[in-house]
């Protein structure tokens, strides 16, 4: 069957998150029995009105994958359909795929041959269907293509007429805008562009996503005011490559992430993770990049793939770098921005890969001891050019996997963590349903046991314990979230992109040592204020307090000193004494003596006419 374009004739296309008229979605009538039904069927099976049947969602893939996921559940929510992670309440299932390694796409088969087991009607979306169009296990089903995600009410209502719809071409990319369910109501990722510059033979994404297209700089700054808005805690910038940003329409990524960050609160509520980026399209942004990575609301984590330590192996992926390049930016990065991780990724038995070049692979992970790093077996994949070069032994691909898992598997990254204090923005629950999940600044995974009710909040925990790949922590306090944003005028350009992690360090990405603007409500390090402790029996402290007029008076003397420091910070004023009620001044305690002896006097009083009340009696 041929792609189906847009149709409508003159208008483009009608408004994301509308639907079209019938006529002008392209569709492919199924054969049907000519048998006619029995009237015992007609009576058992009404035709359900559309809008109102649940759709099973299914994600495959990267984060730009989850993203395409909920911005398709969130236009079906719209128009009424319900949305499920349950395959068995499903009237109809919708597949998000992903491309990038044998086993996802195998996966995928699966989910499809249990789909059409169980008689369900089926849409496959995203870089499967993009990249593959005429698998044989993609006949007789309707398709999305990865930039017409706006149209999938339409498709998944031909769909459960018994139509075969496909989509597949488009030259513009989706709105931001589009109505989104979140499978993190904390989370949102944000996809930046689309596509990538390079042309790495092993890659079949590049056939999906195609080359690159940015949003512009307006557009996903609107979007990041609407979420913050929205109560986010964490926005992931999402790309193929993220350091390729903007080259396509005359900006670069430092461009975008100073124009972000500029937008996010003050109080350090919402953090921002950048995406996975290659390394040649950072290396001229290096300092720029390391400047906004110390921002006190920007995780100090970026994703590196390097996929080899060989020279003569990343010439056959055409990787377009060298590994003393790679070195270049780790070095620098990790010079530059305090607490640095860094994550990255190696495929293992690339074609051509001799033992010497993998030895050199490992030496490389040896050498930096990343905490994170990605192993994974070459898989050729059809169509592309590393699947037509002859192959390292299965057998020696597997080998070299186990070897170099071994060798990271031995690495203790967060040993010295221990006994930590540290602020961390805890933003789900655990898989064991006991820990809420929680990151520090450089993005190590802190499991804390803590009530629910302070998720999407951040808080200063001690590390009580570090395990291989994340460490436990214990809650001291629970920090305030203002999320109100300075008034402009009023905050400097250095205040607004500091690039402090630590108000008691030094910055690391300037030339000279200077100490940091940013105040101690916003940055990433220990806050010596003043916090609300969490309750160990899960009841708010703030209700509790407000029904005592003593300990209403004293949180708001103490609110009031601590919005008078919070003002001297800004306005760039030293003043190092940190607020405690030990600091009161006179009249504070003069003030909380009154109130006691007052108290005091009337209990008296109470008890001395009580007194007199019996001896009269």
């Amino acid at each position: 069957m041929e792609d189906i374009e847009d149709l409508l004739v003159g208008s483009g296309g009608a408004p994301p998150g509308f639907r079209l008229p019938l006529n002008a979605v392209g569709v492919n009538p199924r054969k049907k029995n000519k048998a006619k039904p029995s009237k015992v069927s007609q009576m058992n099976d009404p035709p359900k009105i559309p809008g109102t049947q649940t759709i099973y969602v299914k994600t495959f893939g990267c984060s730009h994958n989850q993203s395409d996921s909920e911005y398709m559940a969130g236009q079906l929510s719209a128009f009424g359909y319900a949305i499920s992670d349950n395959p068995e309440e499903g009237d109809l299932w919708l597949i998000n795929t992903c491309t990038v390694k044998n086993p996802s796409q195998s996966a995928m088969n699966t989910v499809i041959t249990k789909c059409k087991s169980a008689k369900k009607p089926l849409v496959v979306a995203g870089c499967v269907p993009q990249g593959s169009r005429d698998l044989k296990e993609l006949e007789g089903v309707s398709i999305v293509g990865v930039q017409q995600i706006d149209r999938v009410v339409e498709v998944v209502e031909e769909t459960l007429k018994g139509h075969e719809v496909r989509l597949l071409n488009r030259k513009t990319l989706p709105s931001l805008d589009l109505p989104k369910v979140r499978k993190n109501k904390f989370v949102e990722i944000l996809p930046i562009n689309v596509g990538c510059l390079g042309a790495c033979t092993y890659c079949k994404t590049k056939h999906a996503r195609g080359h690159l297209g940015s949003y512009t700089v307006d557009s996903l700054v609107e979007r990041v005011k609407t979420v913050i808005a929205d109560g986010v805690r964490e926005i992931w910038l999402s790309s193929e490559d993220t350091g390729a940003y903007g080259r396509d329409i005359g900006v670069n990524l430092p461009i975008l992430l100073n124009a972000i960050v500029a937008e996010l609160p003050p109080d350090g509520s919402t953090m921002l993770r950048i995406g996975m980026t290659n390394p040649p399209f950072i290396l001229e942004h290096l300092k720029e990049i390391a400047a906004v990575l110390c921002h006190p609301c920007v995780y100090s984590f970026l994703h590196v793939p390097v996929q080899s330590g060989s020279d003569a192996v990343l010439t056959a992926m055409n990787r377009e770098y060298t590994v003393s390049e790679f070195r270049t930016v780790v070095d620098t990065l990790t010079e530059l921005v305090p607490g640095m991780q860094i994550a990255t990724d190696i495929i293992c038995g690339f074609p051509g890969e001799t033992d010497e070049d993998f030895s050199q692979t490992v030496n490389l992970i040896k050498e930096y001891k990343f905490s994170q790093v990605h192993i994974s077996q070459f898989y050729p994949r059809p169509g592309t050019p590393a699947a037509r070069m002859k192959k390292v032994p299965s057998t020696i691909v597997k080998n070299r996997s186990r070897e170099l898992t071994s060798v990271f598997e031995a690495f203790t990254p967060y040993n010295g963590m221990e006994g930590k204090v540290e602020r961390i923005w805890i933003t789900e629950i655990a898989t064991d349903g006991i820990h809420l999940v929680g990151h520090t600044k450089g993005y190590v995974q802190v499991l804390i046991v803590a009530p629910e009710t302070i998720l999407g909040t951040s808080a200063i925990v001690k590390i009580t314990s570090v395990g291989r790949w994340s460490v436990f922590g214990e809650v001291l306090e629970s920090l305030p979230q203002v999320n109100v944003k300075m008034a402009p005028d009023k905050v400097s350009n250095q205040e607004k992109h500091s690039p402090c992690s630590n108000q008691y360090e030094c910055c690391a990405c300037s030339k000279e040592p200077e100490p940091c603007s940013c105040g101690p409500d916003i940055c990433g390090g220990q806050i010596k204020l003043d916090k609300c402790t969490v309750s160990k029996n899960d009841s708010p402290m703030e209700n509790r307090a407000s029904k005592n007029p003593i300990h209403w008076f004293i949180r708001k003397r103490r609110n009031h000193a601590q919005k008078k420091l919070e003002n001297d910070i800004a306005l760039g004023l030293e003043n190092e004494q940190d607020w405690a009620p030990g600091g009161w001044g006179f009249v504070d305690r003069a003030l909380l003596v009154g109130i006691f002896v007052s108290f005091f006097m009337i209990v008296a009083v109470i008890m001395h006419l009580e007194f007199r009340t019996l001896l009269s009696k």
